[in-house]
């Protein structure tokens, strides 16, 4: 049966308490058994650590799974048109697939990673992003390129190499209104994490409009998601490592996109739940929401973790969809969604 830890723990007390002889009224405890039911049945909930928690998802907000049937999900991004509709990458599948109301999810392409590439890295794409002119932006988690395509057209790569060293493996990117990008390049889709790699620093980049690729920060062990503040002048970057390196960071843009020294924006090397930090969203309000243990954490601009919106299974990132107020979450074998009160940034063409 699947369903939620919050689930099982009321549940756990109703039993406890009908076990210990609860004295309360019956009906109450009937109530509370078809409550706990419920919540186990469903495809996830929201866990609340602060009442502003409530101003960014409804209290009667409900997780829902729109999609099964992967491998290992990640890297969504909503894109407008004649049929709007939501792109993520399957890792180890080597695909990407589309998703939307109507068709429900389907192969886009097939595979991202070619069997005679020959790059030294393996599985398909991993974040995905739209760029400035709409194109698909892929970070070829084992191709080891940044790469764009129309979306019923042929690649063409942006950035595989810096220093005249191959990338180890992109994974995440976010684009600045300039038209440039902020990129993470771990090495997980070297075997390994070790064989091939070329570069003695597992980087944050930033890419140029003129296909310049800048190393921006080489400080985190394993950069991973990331994501710009509505102003621009905050990116804030998961670090996925094992603890003491399990943490979000934030960073100071720079007028010229340069990046000022690093401040810890939450560490979540201490908390038991499982997960790490990995991709994130904003919303227009700055507000993060940031999938790491225990589901999506949802972050103040302050850094107070308000509470997780927690599917069924372990998400590895999430995006904004539709109008902006549905947050879609890619995990595991799944894709969920839940409906927001606040909107992210969705892009709608130029």
């Amino acid at each position: 049966m699947k369903g939620s830890r919050a689930g099982w723990a009321i549940l756990s007390v109703v039993l406890v308490a009908a076990g210990c002889g609860y004295g309360g009224d019956g009906e109450e405890a009937e109530t509370m058994m078809e409550e706990a039911t419920e919540e186990m049945e469903s495809d996830g909930t929201v866990l609340r650590n602060d009442p502003a928690m409530d101003d960014l998802v409804p209290v009667d907000a409900v997780v829902e799974k729109v999609a099964d049937g992967f491998t290992f999900t990640e890297g969504p991004v909503w894109v407008p048109g004649e049929t709007d509709r939501l792109y993520f990458s399957d890792i180890p599948q080597n695909k990407i697939y589309r998703w939307s109301e109507g068709e429900g999810a389907v192969v886009f392409l097939d595979p991202v990673l070619p069997d005679d590439a020959g790059t030294g890295g393996t599985g398909g794409s991993n974040g995905l992003a739209l760029h400035p002119d709409g194109r698909l932006v892929l970070c070829e988690h084992g191709n080891r390129v940044v790469s764009a395509m129309e979306l019923d057209g042929e690649r063409t790569t942006l950035a595989g190499s810096y220093d005249g060293k191959r990338l180890n493996s992109p994974n995440d990117i976010v684009f600045h209104s300039s038209g440039a990008a902020f990129f993470t390049d771990p090495p997980y889709g070297l075997p390994n994490q070790s064989e091939n790699k070329e570069q003695d620093h597992n980087g944050i980049y930033r890419l140029d409009p003129d296909g310049t690729v800048t190393l921006l920060e080489t400080g985190q062990t394993r950069p991973n998601g990331l994501g710009l503040s509505p102003d621009e002048k905050t990116l804030y970057v998961a670090n996925s490592d094992a603890p003491p390196n399990r943490y979000w960071k934030k960073y100071a843009v720079n007028d010229d996109l340069t990046l000022g020294e690093g401040e810890m924006f939450f560490d979540a090397s201490d908390m038991e739940a499982p997960g790490a930090p990995d991709g994130l969203a904003v919303d227009v309000d700055g507000n993060v929401f940031a999938t790491g243990p225990g589901g999506v954490m949802v972050f103040a601009p302050d850094g107070r973790h308000l509470g997780t919106v927690a599917p069924a299974e372990l998400p590895a990132n999430t995006a904004f969809g539709g109008d902006g107020s549905t947050l879609y979450m890619t995990a595991r074998t799944g894709l969920y969604r839940v409906t927001t009160s606040t909107r992210g940034l969705v892009y709608r063409g130029e």
